[in-house]
């Protein structure tokens, strides 16, 4: 079924690339990070186009929650675990400046912008949520501590991080991405250096960005081993309770809340690519025992690229690759991400400073324990001696008997049950 997102907006269509092209800039991918890269691109001045192998918007994005928000689960004091107080300040400061971007264009938009307070709660764990707003008032940002929230369910507390945001993601690319130069139905093939091969013409661009949502060069910046994906669902439900704001549980496996109009959105399942989880089976238990009289009137479910430290890969691809830059790993926060991400490369481009831009460097240490879980679930897929295998690198791919599909778990592709092409970053059909 699609997204209430697809079903209440119209994006508009692009044609086909028919010839060779030259551009400065070409970015490569039509989601939101794409999108807002061009936008902002544009918005300085520069020849850019977009390519999209299918239609804007196509992929991930339709299929969002739509927080905007800079509160990102209990990230922080693991960011200054990991990074130290600098980074992680630059860090929240970079999202910060992302909902205040959107905040000021949804100002002139038609996209159901509203501000909400946004709320990570803990059902049994107080301390961690103390420990949260300890690290936040290191950072200088002023949190609160809420004791209760309007879930039907008992909490240990929750950290509130107020007047974030949320609002129809499809209803804005469409006011966004009109009057750029996007090439819809325009698959890239190749990427050399200075090129994008279709199969309709070359692009020539002195510089290209990959939106793709997994990166598609295997050859540069180990993108297979420093990404996993990880898979999500979401029923919408109509008499449900409006909870007044945006609620995700600190717990990986825990669910989330917001309301759309007077549609709850109930998401959660979650589980790594190609493993078992919960599903949307899960989601419809916990409707029936706690909201019996909702009624559903969409579900769907979406894949998120998932980083080794929690923060996204934002910069040059590689250290070894010239004037070709990647957004990817946004650990579902797409929305502040992909902001954040448009402002950082719109700054490498025009050649401005960003103190942002080692925080999100993608080639950062690799030296985190998910690395080793990563090489662990992609030596097992390729030994696995089974068929059909991923086009993408070999690995055994597994069968989803909720969405009657082949899944990879090594690195997130998925295929139809006839073959065809779903999720990269494999680029072919199966066979």
């Amino acid at each position: 079924m699609d997204s209430i997102w697809l079903q209440t907006a119209h994006l508009p269509e692009f044609d086909p690339l028919r010839s060779d092209l030259k551009t400065d800039v070409l970015i490569v991918g039509g989601g939101m990070a794409g999108l807002l890269c061009a936008y902002q691109l544009a918005q300085a001045g520069v020849d850019c186009a977009l390519a999209e192998a299918d239609r804007i918007c196509g992929g991930i994005t339709k299929n969002t929650t739509a927080k905007i928000t800079f509160q990102h689960g209990l990230i922080y004091h693991k960011l200054i675990r990991q990074f130290g107080t600098e980074r992680a300040r630059l860090y929240l400061e970079a999202n910060q400046a992302a909902l205040e971007e959107y905040r000021a264009l949804c100002q002139t938009i038609d996209c159901d912008f509203e501000e909400k307070d946004a709320f990570v709660y803990s059902l049994h764990n107080r301390k961690k949520l103390e420990q949260e707003l300890d690290t936040l008032d290191q950072l200088g940002f002023v949190a609160e501590f809420a004791e209760y929230i309007p879930l039907p369910f008992p909490v240990a507390g929750a950290v509130k991080f107020a007047q974030q945001a949320q609002f129809h993601p499809l209803k804005f690319i469409a006011a966004i991405a009109r009057d750029l130069r996007i090439f819809e139905h325009t698959k890239v093939l190749e990427l050399r250096p200075g090129q994008a091969v279709t199969r309709s013409g070359t692009i020539s661009a002195d510089t290209v960005i990959v939106t793709t949502h997994f990166p598609l060069l295997n050859k540069h910046g180990s993108y297979f081993l420093k990404l996993y994906q990880h898979r999500s669902y979401v029923l919408a439900l109509n008499h449900a309770p409006d909870v007044h704001g945006m609620y995700l549980d600190e717990d990986e496996k825990g669910l989330s809340f917001r309301n759309y109009g007077k549609l709850l959105l109930l998401g959660g399942g979650s589980h790594r690519t190609g493993k078992q989880g919960g599903n949307w089976t899960e989601l419809e238990r916990f409707a029936q025992r706690h909201y019996p009289d909702a009624l559903e009137t969409a579900r769907w479910a979406t894949q998120d690229c998932m980083t080794l430290d929690g923060v996204p890969y934002i910069g040059p691809y590689s250290r070894h690759t010239r004037r070709l830059y990647v957004a990817t790993g946004f650990n579902k926060w797409g929305m502040t991400s992909s902001m954040a991400a448009a402002t950082l490369l719109t700054d490498w481009i025009l050649g401005r400073e960003n103190p942002c831009a080692a925080v999100f460097s993608p080639s950062r240490t690799v030296l985190r324990p998910q690395l080793v879980i990563n090489g662990l679930e992609s030596t097992l897929g390729l030994l696995t001696p089974t068929t059909p295998r991923c086009p993408h690198m070999g690995c055994a791919l597994k069968y989803n008997a909720d969405e009657h599909s082949w899944d990879c778990p090594c690195h997130g592709s998925r295929f139809e049950e006839d073959g065809t092409l779903i999720d990269n970053p494999a680029t072919d059909d199966k066979t």
